[in-house]
């Protein structure tokens, strides 16, 4: 009976135990986590921001944001420990030590006569004959009966002198910290005992295992499904135009699953009048169109009805080439619809007019302006967004105040947004590791540094996006295609946000290369030393490998691409020469020390800034005869770019 109290006793406290040795430290850690981060505001600050409420941190929003999984699991746990320790406190944990004395009432020293006495008592109360209480019985028969034979018989006093209990020397005993029915397998007890083997060991396995297959039956590893993406495979052509990815987007199968109601059919009819012109209608057989339209699957009409009602403001699985590459004019087509929806401008924006030569999306980003106030600039020969992003705070506040009508606190929030617009430096090399050019077959090595500049110094921040509803954290992307083929060569996903993360890779990605040359150890901390403060100071390390293809020469093209803002997008042009590969394994054409030759058949072409990707052909581009324009600025090495970074105001703006 003792030992089982006591096993009763011990459950709580290991499972207390149990509960504290990762929760306690885990709580510390996050705690100081938590004490360590920094107050920085990284979210725009206009007034047209600020009036969306998306960043105001109420009350609601202050508990939302705390109510994540971890914070919420936490909390309870600490509840459950809490509740452990205030039942532990009220259960008797103490181990009851044999005195025959106390058992009995008497002071040490007692005479026979009153142990005798105090025994008759004791026994009226507990002996079974005269109490059926179990509980009683037991009490008589391991407590009471045992101090008077301890105190009375000779030999149990002995053993009682000797060892502390009338019966002798008594073995260890060994407990296991359970509860009393887990122990207990007899009767129904066992059942459960039974019953929860079965469950852990293998219903639980088992429902996981079935959820598992359900959702992997109809979802990929990215979570689309897997409907979605047959469809995105059937529907995208490498010749696909940007204003066209609209209609592609749209047929993801997701989209099948949203309810439409009977009585979404007058304001979905509303909406459609106030978008059709930014649908892809024929307006020679416009009732036709419209009746084509609306003979679609209604989920799929009013999800394209609520995409252009976003543009108006009332990305992404991108299909492989034979070569395991990707197409670029989807591509871009698919980062350039992003940004639209997230800025809430209209693709048609796009398009050259309202005054400006590129097309007036990059303006419409901005707070308070139009189209009206688009052509009131032009007259002032502010016909770009590159333009008018280079002026001077001064400038561009005379030029908004007295030429556009805005007032002070308007003009002040233009120019919260310019600063929080990111400006991209690119620096790439592409190379065979340890050889001199690069050889068809080779492995070729692309190590890019991409610097991200803003006005007011940040570097992570949330963009400006007013009529976006949710938080967005802005993207980049940096591929390296050719534009002639239409082909994606090497693409990588670019974050700014977490700094710790980019030193980390950036340091590993240093040491592992340079350990592979050779370097010695202090070299080696001179370069990871020089990287960690490269991504401090707002770059990011880019390393990518592609196979060279066959013999000849490429005329590359390197894209960083932002999915969230409008004219912040960045070209390099660079010339690329595939030698043919030795029979014996030499290097043939090697670099002199001079620079490279035309032998060398590696060569970098700079060109000027200048608005717009003019490598690839889009709906948006006007003078397709000047796509090829470039000009050579400088001596460059092999497969490196020194001087070399090209700004495109937008993707489908007019070239320069």
């Amino acid at each position: 009976m003792a030992a089982s109290q006591e096993n009763n006793t011990l459950f709580p406290i290991f499972i207390l135990t149990m509960m504290a040795l990762p929760l306690v430290p885990f709580t510390i850690v996050k705690l100081c986590n938590a004490a360590s981060k920094k107050a920085k505001i990284i979210n725009c600050q206009c007034s047209v921001c600020s009036r969306s409420g998306k960043y105001r941190r109420s009350i609601f929003k202050r508990i939302s944001n705390f109510s994540t999984w971890s914070n919420l699991t936490l909390v309870l746990l600490w509840i459950v420990m809490a509740s452990l320790v205030y039942y532990i406190q009220q259960i008797n944990t103490e181990v009851q030590v044999f005195e025959p004395f106390n058992i009995l009432g008497l002071e040490p020293g007692a005479s026979e006569s009153e142990i005798k006495k105090a025994y008759r008592r004791l026994s009226i109360q507990y002996h079974p004959d005269k109490n059926p209480d179990p509980e009683a019985h037991n009490y008589f028969v391991e407590y009471i009966s045992k101090a008077y034979q301890a105190l009375t018989d000779p030999v149990s006093r002995e053993n009682y002198e000797k060892y502390g209990h009338p019966d002798g020397r008594q073995g260890m005993q060994m407990g296991i910290a359970l509860p009393q029915f887990l122990l207990n397998i007899d009767g129904a007890s066992g059942g459960v005992l039974l019953l929860g083997i079965v469950g852990v060991c293998i219903l639980l396995p088992l429902m996981i295992a079935v959820v598992y297959l359900s959702r992997s039956a109809k979802y990929t590893g990215n979570y689309v499904m897997h409907q979605t993406l047959s469809a995105y495979y059937y529907f995208m052509k490498p010749s696909l135009a940007p204003s066209k990815v609209m209609d592609v987007f749209i047929k993801a199968a997701e989209y099948m699953e949203i309810p439409v109601r009977r009585s979404d059919g007058e304001p979905l009819q509303k909406l459609f009048v106030l978008v059709r012109s930014e649908l892809n209608l024929d307006l020679k057989n416009i009732k036709q169109e419209q009746a084509k339209f609306w003979k679609q699957h209604p989920a799929l009409v009013k999800t394209e009805l609520l995409i252009q009602a976003q543009l108006t403001r009332e990305m992404a699985v991108l299909p492989r080439t034979s070569q395991g590459h990707g197409w670029l004019r989807p591509a871009i087509g698919v980062v350039e619809l992003s940004q639209s929806i997230i800025q809430a401008v209209p693709l048609s924006a796009r398009k050259a007019g309202g005054g400006s030569s590129e097309g007036i999306a990059s303006f419409l980003q901005l707070p308070h302006f139009s189209e009206a106030v688009v052509k009131k600039i032009a007259r002032k020969k502010v016909r770009t967004f590159q333009d008018f992003w280079d002026m001077n705070s001064q400038e561009r506040a005379e030029l908004l105040t007295q030429v556009a009508g805005f007032s002070d606190f308007d003009a002040q929030d233009v120019e919260m947004v310019l600063e929080m617009m990111p400006s991209m430096l690119i620096d790439i090399k592409c190379e065979t590791e340890g050889e001199e050019g690069i050889q068809e077959g080779d492995v070729v090595t692309m190590h890019a540094w991409v610097t991200l500049k803003r006005g007011n110094g940040l570097v992570g921040a949330l963009p400006h996006a007013p009529y976006f509803p949710f938080h967005k954290e802005e993207n980049f992307w940096l591929l390296l295609a050719d534009p002639q083929t239409n082909e994606v060569w090497l693409s990588q996903k670019v974050s700014f946000m977490d700094e710790a993360a980019a030193i980390t890779a950036a340091s590993k990605a240093i040491q592992d290369s340079m350990e592979g040359f050779g370097a010695s150890l202090k070299d080696i901390q001179i370069a990871v030393k020089e990287a960690v403060g490269r991504v401090k100071s707002g770059s990011r390390l880019v390393i990518g490998k592609f196979q060279a293809p066959s013999e000849g020469n490429y005329n590359l093209t390197s894209y960083c691409l932002c999915d969230t803002w409008i004219g912040c997008d960045k070209k390099t042009n660079l010339k690329l020469k595939v030698m043919k590969r030795s029979r014996a394994g030499t290097r043939s054409g090697a670099l002199t020390e001079e620079g490279p030759s035309a032998e060398d058949g590696i060569e970098e072409e700079d060109d000027e800034e200048e608005d717009g990707y003019d490598d690839y052909e889009s709906e948006y581009s006007e003078d397709e005869d000047d796509r090829n324009e470039t000009k050579s600025k400088g001596t460059v090495a092999n497969g490196t770019v020194q001087h070399n970074d090209s700004s495109s105001g937008e993707s489908g703006s007019e070239d320069e």
